[in-house]
């Protein structure tokens, strides 16, 4: 491990000594934009005859810079905008010329662009060309927002609360926004700031930028203008509140009732607390469950928007897995034969998290995070007397993580990650982990080096063996040609799972991968890319070689805005599956070979009436002692009636055949790993669609059906040392053991309507309904497994949220008016009233 901490540093050191020497490459020219303070804020409302508007300086000449760089716009698609400012916030008014017809406006949630034209205004207040705000405002009035920079490209989970317009005029659309200063971080001692407006057109796909932008190499926020003239600026007390009711009806329990409350607190101008003090999870929304048969765990993405917004810092390293916080209950607990367990909770509740993150105005990034759960125990009860004890399964627990990056020559990053999760009691574990990462690129941003070092440790003790992890990624990152070498590592003590995600261990693997692509349209495309990889593939202990695999895939739009691709891949020669016996102990093995998958797929133009996507894939072993062939198809017709109503149907099938895997039941015969042969057919249903009645009411539907069944061959197979397999002949049953067959339903309906009933304040109402049902009657067809599914109880949930923004500067300026009237009125008790006096 020494060794490997050893080189990684010089890596590093040798890294930071190349970059040193070379020149930093910036566009030849940059454009700037002068603003102005006003007296008097425009109002926002999509009219430009606000008197600060026949003063401003105006920002034009777009240029396009996808799908083609630097082709001027249209005679009719000219951009005009304009800047102001004053002690509360930015203002920008954008002219958008274009034809009525050709503007795409199609209503959207929020951060969804849809198929609708958009303008966008993006700015980084300390000028670092890494760390950008974004607000975009599209034809339909909808708003979206994100935070970005290289780690982590754009987080639109993030969200500010700002306000803009949008009017359809007889030669184009414009734009009119509000920025508050609460919604921007930065120094008020930064005097340009980094500067760049975005415009899209649907209906081709283009892009244009106000100041040019290469794609060829780089980061889009090197490319950014630059914003002059913000001066006597105080960073406002940036202290939001974001107090909740909600309500949750279900028919399997009785109703809950919450009140909570959510803040944001500006630290210092760079530096954010957001706080979640009586956390409420009540609406998020459902996992797309599936049957599990591989030896990993499944896992979902997070739905929470505390552990979606403004996290960029904590995903570092890739050693916190949100999901941890809150989710199933991964603890065990000892029971006699005679017992059960009553009541096994779906979630562990958490009481509070915080987050405190931010970067100065020098590039360097801080994060801390910290959360508690709750002590969760279940009750045991004994099957003979009836007797019921209580049992801990989840004692409570503390997770933190403590985040350290510096950014530097406006390209790349070095960043230290820690993390810890403290259980109380000495019976449960602690566990520690921590990262020293590295993004750098040379000054010329053509090539690139990803290093990570990672630890863990299970329990605090020096003398232990520590769990270690590498990655390293050296490439080219510039030019139609590209290529990257890369390897990976772990030992098989690293362990990050009691806050993180890692599937497995005990690896030490290569890859190379050589990529073209085409930054200027042909003839024929608008874009085209292909890359071909090949992956080298050992363990660590014992170090042996486990398997390879190859390939080659594209993907290409045409001129029609029609997008298809394809990929072919094989793993070529013995593989060795040290994970799928699932006695990692013991480091058994299973061994497969030849197996060769093609895979294609195609949609059509979203901006027409119907639109479709095609996917489909095949797959086949070139072993003459086997007979494995498997295909699958998925279809999703989209229906846009009109620009506030769309219909999303998917359909997806399966069909495996002579697949071989660990079956359910293999501790039924000492010393067996048993296997089996089985078939796989899953069959999925889904329709989302959403009418948008304006940007403030959205009543939306996600409706999900999957079905899947497995069934084995009557003869199991015997796992033998040398990782081949022998069919028994004598079947499942007559071995004494039980069926490996599997029926698995689930189905699973949303209903949601959202109302913002002022900026950064929403009511939501949700229906849903839940089914679930596994058997092991995998003969069983499509409408009969149906019919069985809904013999189950469902379970029907209401609930309703309300949540309130409130700013404090909004509540200070309340009282002060208040005070303000007050001195006023005694000042004015022994003169003549004034008609200001009177109106007001």
């Amino acid at each position: 491990m020494n060794f490997r901490f050893i080189l990684f540093l010089g890596i590093l050191c040798i890294c930071n000594l190349v970059i040193a020497q070379e020149e930093v490459i910036i566009p030849e020219e940059k454009k700037s934009l002068n603003i102005k303070r006003t007296e008097n804020a425009p109002k926002i409302d999509g009219v430009l005859n606000d008197k600060v508007w026949e003063t401003a300086e105006i920002a034009t000449d777009f240029t396009q810079f996808r799908p083609e760089m630097g082709v001027l716009p249209k005679a009719h698609q000219k951009t005009i905008v304009k800047m102001a400012y004053d002690d509360d916030a930015i203002y920008v008014a954008a002219y958008l010329y274009d034809k009525p017809e050709d503007i795409q406006k199609q209503l959207t949630s929020r951060d969804n662009f849809g198929q609708s034209d958009f303008f966008g205004i993006i700015l980084n207040p300390n000028n670092d060309a890494q760390n950008d705000i974004e607000f975009f405002v599209f034809s339909s009035g909808t708003q979206a927002d994100a935070i970005a920079n290289p780690n982590i490209g754009e987080d639109f989970g993030w969200s500010a609360v700002w306000d803009s317009a949008v009017k359809i005029v007889d030669d184009g659309w414009i734009v009119e926004m509000k920025i508050p200063y609460r919604a921007l971080r930065f120094s008020k001692d930064v005097e340009t700031w980094g500067m760049q407006f975005h415009r899209r057109f649907r209906v081709d796909n283009s892009q244009y930028s106000w100041n040019p932008l290469d794609r060829t190499k780089g980061y889009s926020a090197q490319y950014h203008g630059e914003l002059k003239g913000i001066e006597n600026i105080e960073p406002p007390t940036r202290l939001l509140f974001y107090p909740f009711a909600s309500t949750v009806v279900n028919n399997f329990d009785e109703p809950h009732y919450k009140l909570g409350l959510d803040v944001k607190y500006g630290i210092t101008e760079n530096f954010t607390l957001d706080a979640t003090l009586i956390p409420d999870f009540s609406q998020a929304g459902f996992d797309n469950v599936r049957l599990n048969l591989g030896p990993f765990e499944q896992t979902f993405g997070e739905q929470r928007q505390f552990f979606k917004e403004g996290i960029d810092l904590f995903n570092k390293g890739d050693l916190f897995f949100s999901r941890r916080i809150g989710g199933r209950p991964r603890g065990s607990i000892s029971i006699n034969s005679d017992e059960e367990i009553v009541n096994t909770p779906d979630n562990i509740n958490v009481l509070n998290a915080m987050k405190i993150s931010g970067r100065t105005k020098k590039g360097l990034g801080i994060g801390i995070f910290n959360a508690v759960t709750e002590k969760t125990d279940v009750r045991v009860r004994n099957t003979t007397t009836g007797e019921t004890r209580q049992q801990t399964l989840e004692p409570l627990t503390n997770y933190n993580i403590l985040v350290i990056d510096q950014q530097f020559n406006g390209n790349s990053s070095i960043g230290l990650v820690n993390t810890s999760v403290w259980r109380n009691g000495s019976e449960f574990r602690d566990a520690y982990s921590g990262a020293l990462v590295a993004n750098i690129n040379n000054k010329r941003n053509t090539y690139n080096i990803n290093a990570e070092a990672k630890v863990s440790q299970t329990e605090f003790d020096v003398n232990g063996e520590f769990g270690f992890s590498s990655f390293i990624r050296v490439g080219k990152s510039h030019g139609k040609f590209r290529y990257s070498f890369d390897h990976s590592f772990a030992n098989d003590k690293y362990d990050i799972n009691d806050i993180g995600l890692n599937f497995r261990n005990n690896f030490s693997n290569y890859g190379i991968d050589v990529n073209y692509r085409i930054f200027e349209p042909t003839e024929k495309l608008n874009n085209f890319f292909v890359n071909f990889y090949v992956n080298y593939r050992n363990l660590y202990k014992p170090d042996t070689f486990t398997g390879t695999n190859l390939g080659i895939n594209f993907n290409a739009q045409d001129k029609k805005l029609m997008w298809f691709g394809g990929q072919i891949n094989f793993e070529l020669g013995n593989q060795y599956d040290y994970f799928e016996p699932r006695d990692f102990e013991n480091k058994r093995f299973f061994v497969y070979k030849d197996i060769g998958s093609l895979n294609g797929w195609f949609e059509t133009n979203e901006n027409k009436l119907l639109s479709l996507e095609l996917n489909a894939n095949t797959f086949a072993i070139f072993d003459g002692e086997r007979d494995l062939f498997g295909y699958s198809f998925n279809i999703e017709p989209s229906l846009r009636l009109n620009d506030k109503f769309r219909l999303n149907y998917g359909y997806y099938y399966q069909n495996n055949k002579g697949s071989r895997g660990y079956a359910n039941n293999s501790n039924s015969i000492d010393s067996e790993i048993i296997f089996g042969e089985r078939d796989i057919v899953t069959v999925e249903n889904s329709i989302s669609g959403s009418y948008t009645f304006n940007p403030f009411h959205t009543i939306s539907l996600t409706f999900r059906n999957f079905w899947s069944t497995v069934t084995y061959d009557k003869r199991p197979l015997f796992l033998q040392e040398d990782g081949s397999v022998i069919e028994q002949t004598q079947t499942f049953e007559e071995l004494g053991l039980d069926s490996s067959n599997v029926n698995f339903n689930t189905w699973n309906i949303d209903l949601n309507y959202s109302w913002q009933v002022a900026p950064g304040s929403f009511l939501t109402a949700l229906y849903r309904n839940q089914l679930f049902n596994q058997g092991e009657n995998s003969e069983e067809n499509y409408f009969n497994s149906l019919g069985d599914l809904f013999d189950q109880d469902m379970n029907h949930i209401f609930s309703v949220r309300l949540q309130y923004f409130i700013d404090y500067n909004s509540i200070k300026g309340v009282f002060k008016k208040k005070k303000d009237r007050s001195q006023s009125g005694q000042a004015n008790t022994y003169r003549n009233r004034s008609p200001f006096y009177t109106q007001a």
